[in-house]
């Protein structure tokens, strides 16, 4: 169980590392509408390739989204997850049988 709980932290603080990381890059130019003029841009910017920054905030983006998955999963095999233990029970009712009915039954019977 410490280890689920040392992996969630570690989990949120990838998500507060990350919030910077994408903030700190520069700007690629007008991606949208805007772009419809003369110039000629890729979509990666001007060099087309990917800098330092560009590179790690996909790496742990990737790390963010297998992290989410494992701790799903371990979260769910530690805390006995209510989706694993939920199991429909059958009951079936036995008849019920009245007094009166009863009677009237064994006096047909008798007869």
């Amino acid at each position: 169980m410490f280890l689920v709980s040392l992996a969630t932290f570690l989990y949120g603080f990838l998500c507060l590392l990350i919030i910077p990381l994408i903030l700190i890059q520069k700007g690629k130019g007008s991606m949208g509408l805007g772009n419809m003029g003369g110039t000629n841009q890729m979509l990666f910017g001007s060099s087309g390739g990917q800098d330092i920054f560009q590179k790690i905030t996909w790496m742990f983006c990737g790390i963010l989204l297998a992290g989410a998955l494992l701790l799903s999963l371990a979260k769910a095999q530690y805390a006995g997850s209510t989706v694993r233990s939920f199991t429909i029970k059958k009951e079936v009712a036995a008849p019920i049988v009245s007094p009166a009915l009863d009677s009237s039954m064994s006096e047909s019977q008798e007869a």
